[in-house]
């Protein structure tokens, strides 16, 4: 069975960025978590549609610019 939760320092891995960073993009409410019991959580769900967003974004800035 695949994770469906990863911890911040897994899901920082997965995207290829630091943990603090990845603390300053959940602070935000940019990427989507949930907390169990004090543990912070971040579904690979959440990880996914941040970086569909972030897709998207460059797609309408590439775009724009032509």
């Amino acid at each position: 069975m695949n994770k469906i939760l990863l911890t911040v320092p897994e899901a920082a891995a997965a995207l290829a960025i630091s943990r603090s960073k990845l603390y300053e993009l959940l602070a935000a409410g940019v990427v989507r978590s949930v907390r169990i019991d004090g543990s912070r959580r971040v579904p690979v769900e959440a990880l996914e549609a941040y970086v569909a967003r972030l897709l998207e974004e460059e797609a309408s800035t590439d775009a724009a610019a032509s």
